[in-house]
């Protein structure tokens, strides 16, 4: 097993929907040693959470929904926190978890996680001469070895399957224990973006061989 963490059986009941209720940045960090698990046919995968990214909506030039920008692609940013909003960058889908209040649209983008479950699938989905430290250290490279496409956009991860039978496609966050101090630093792959792009609101595990590497 690579995980240095301690989990729970899975299955396992999803966290509260209260979990997600608290600022931005301070569930950036709480999700650290968090468990995302997500069920396909192929089975289950899960992994650690070890580094996220904060998005602050109104004024944060970053984020989709800056200045109150409202799309159909936004538009699960400005309902309840705890539901997915994913889209597609370069050919790659990325992860993220709607925070904030219903109308202050923010998120939480899942940047890197640590393979818990299911590695043999992750390997076949992201090839197979992958090193394991390269199959989820960054937001397009887990969500294509868990199978997390814009089918999951608003998904909620607290009400999300019967644990008493298998849901296809169910995506869900369990409980973890972190292990590692809480890092921060300025947000990746942003330049572009004005003094965004200095605002230290990514966060990851110390010393962690899954935190994705700037380029």
């Amino acid at each position: 097993m690579i995980s240095t963490y301690e989990v729970s059986p899975l299955p396992s009941l999803p966290l509260a929907k209260s979990f997600y209720d608290q600022p931005t940045l301070e569930l950036a960090q709480s999700l650290l040693g968090k468990v995302l698990v997500k069920e396909t046919a192929e089975g289950l995968t899960s992994g650690i959470i070890v580094e996220t990214e904060g998005y602050l909506g109104l004024s944060d030039r970053a984020c989709h929904s800056y200045g109150l920008r409202r799309t159909k692609r936004t538009e699960v940013m400005y309902g309840p926190p705890g539901h997915t909003y994913t889209y597609v960058m370069h050919n790659h889908c990325l992860m993220n978890i709607v925070s904030a209040p219903i109308d202050a649209p923010e998120a939480v983008l899942i940047r890197a996680i640590e393979p818990l479950q299911g590695l043999n699938i992750m390997f076949n989905r992201r090839g197979e001469k992958k090193k394991v430290t390269e199959l989820t250290n960054g937001p397009g490279k887990l969500t294509q070895a868990m199978a997390i496409n814009n089918s999951d956009y608003g998904r909620s991860l607290f009400l999300c399957k019967d644990f008493e039978t298998s849901y296809e496609g169910a995506l869900y966050l369990i409980d973890g224990i972190r292990q590692g101090d809480i890092t921060s630093g300025p947000r990746i792959g942003i330049d572009n973006y004005g003094e965004a792009k200095d605002y230290p609101w990514r966060f990851w595990v110390k010393g962690n061989p899954f935190v994705s590497k700037a380029r």
